[in-house]
C-alpha cells in the first residue's frame, strides 16, 4: 500500500509501500542484540583454546645459534661421543663457544656443521690429568635451535652413557640460560657470516645477484 504526505511547500508526495515484514520490531531486534552477545563469549573462547605458538618455544637458540656459526671457533667432536649422542659415527665438525667457570668446568656450545648432521650439543665438562691419560668428566646434551632436549648423556674416564632426561633437566636449563645471557651481552645486533652448511653452488648463486 502506497502513503502519501504533504510537503512544506504543500506539494503532494508518494512514499514507497511499507510493509510490516521489513519492519525491524522490538522483538527481533532483541533477539539479534542477545544472538551477539552470545557470539562474542564463544569466539573469545576459541581464541583462548586456539594454540598459541611463542617465539621463545619455536626458536629459543636461534640467535645464539647464529652468533656461533658467525664467531665461533672451528672444532670438531670425537667419534665416540658424537654417536652416542645420535649425531653420526665419524668425528663430527663444529663451531664451537666455551667458557671457563671457576671452579675448571668448561661450557660449551657447539653447532653441527655437517648438513647430514644438524644439531646443536651443549656441555658443561671438566678436563682431569691423570699419569696414565687425559679425560673429561660431566655432561652434553643434545638439542637444536627450539631448545627441546633430544639426549642427555654423562661423561667420565670410563666413556660416555646415556642418562634420562630427566636427571639432569635443571642443568640444562641453566646451560641454555647462560648462552643466552652471553649473547646479549655482546649487543643487540650480530654480524652473520656465511652459514658453514650452505653448499658452495648456493653460495655461488648469492654472489651473482649481488
Amino acid at each position: 500500500m502506497e502513503e502519501s504526505y504533504r510537503n512544506n511547500r504543500g506539494e503532494r508526495v508518494m512514499s514507497g509501500s511499507l510493509s510490516k515484514n521489513t519492519l525491524p520490531t522490538k522483538k527481533n531486534l532483541a533477539r539479534s542484540f542477545v544472538g551477539a552477545l552470545v557470539l562474542i563469549p564463544i569466539t573469545l573462547l576459541a581464541q583462548s583454546l586456539a594454540p598459541t605458538p611463542r617465539y621463545s618455544d619455536q626458536a629459543e637458540l636461534s640467535k645464539v645459534e647464529e652468533w656461533v656459526l658467525s664467531q665461533g671457533a672451528v672444532e670438531s667432536i670425537a667419534p665416540e661421543l658424537a654417536a652416542i649422542l645420535g649425531v653420526g659415527s665419524d668425528r663430527l665438525p663444529v663451531k664451537l663457544k666455551s667458557y671457563r667457570t671457576s671452579g675448571g668446568i668448561s661450557l660449551a656450545f657447539a653447532i653441527s656443521t655437517n648438513p647430514k648432521q644438524e644439531g646443536i650439543v651443549l656441555s658443561a665438562l671438566k678436563t682431569i690429568t691423570d699419569k696414565m691419560k687425559i679425560y673429561s668428566v660431566g655432561t652434553a646434551w643434545l638439542t637444536d635451535r627450539s631448545g627441546t632436549l633430544r639426549r642427555t648423556i654423562a661423561v667420565d674416564a670410563s666413556g660416555a652413557k646415556v642418562l634420562p632426561d630427566s636427571s639432569r633437566a635443571s642443568e640444562f636449563k641453566n646451560i641454555k640460560a647462560f648462552f643466552v645471557k652471553k649473547l646479549e651481552a655482546t649487543g643487540p645486533t650480530i654480524t652473520s657470516s656465511p652459514s658453514p652448511r650452505m653448499s658452495a653452488t648456493a653460495a655461488k648463486r648469492k654472489e651473482e645477484t649481488k
